[in-house]
């Protein structure tokens, strides 16, 4: 399927082998393919539904142009979340690529705890005042006891300086969520399969103006 399993301890494996603080020229930052839940407007956290008949198509149809959009002078190390939707959609993109896609449990999607599986108006049913404080995008409000918004921030930004710091001759690929380009990527709201492009100065440059402020 042109993906490789990581096992525990993956990202401080990559920390010993990384070297200075260069990372990559380029990192491209892919949300999955629509999946079953999107699809039926569910909130999907770290639940894992697979992608939709729909998703499947689409990724299918697509691999071969965003596997040309990221290939540049530089080789391209593919990164994915280790959620199915993820997974799936990198396999896609790296038969066209070539290579392998290495699974990170970090580059998952915040996780909404028990709102996992729901649609909006079961939640908003179950806690209003809960999720009038999360869509007001408050930084330590946790969606359904689970992970705060300053909390995924930490957490992916740490992940990608990590990648970036062991592939230093390389642009970065990363197959993540609606979420994890949110934390990266100031402003960004990407529909499903579509790119955004930053860089480690930039990654860092929002992480400095928003921590802690929105």
């Amino acid at each position: 399927m042109g993906l490789k399993r990581c096992v525990g301890g993956l990202l401080e494996a990559l920390r010993g082998a990384g070297g200075g603080g260069g990372g990559a020229l380029k990192i491209w930052l892919l949300r999955h393919a629509e999946s079953e839940w999107n699809a039926a407007e569910r909130w999907q956290g770290h639940g894992d539904p697979p992608l939709s008949e729909a998703g499947r198509i689409e990724a299918g149809n697509r691999a071969s142009s965003l596997a040309r959009r990221v290939s540049g002078d530089r080789p391209v190390a593919v990164f994915s979340s280790d959620l199915r939707r993820a997974v799936e959609t990198a396999a896609f993109v790296t038969r066209s690529l070539g290579g392998q896609a290495t699974l990170v449990s970090a580059l998952r999607e915040l996780d909404v705890g028990r709102w996992t599986g729901l649609r909006r108006k079961e939640i908003e049913a179950q806690d209003p005042e809960l999720l009038v404080a999360f869509e007001a995008g408050k930084p330590d409000v946790r969606p359904g006891g689970g992970e705060t918004r300053g909390e995924i921030r930490i957490r992916v930004r740490a992940a990608v300086e990590t990648l970036a710091a062991a592939q230093p001759d390389s642009d970065l690929l990363l197959v993540v969520h609606l979420g994890v380009i949110r934390a990266l990527v100031l402003g960004a709201e990407p529909e499903n399969l579509e790119l955004r492009v930053t860089n480690l100065e930039q990654v860092r440059q929002f992480a400095q103006g928003s921590d802690g402020n929105s």
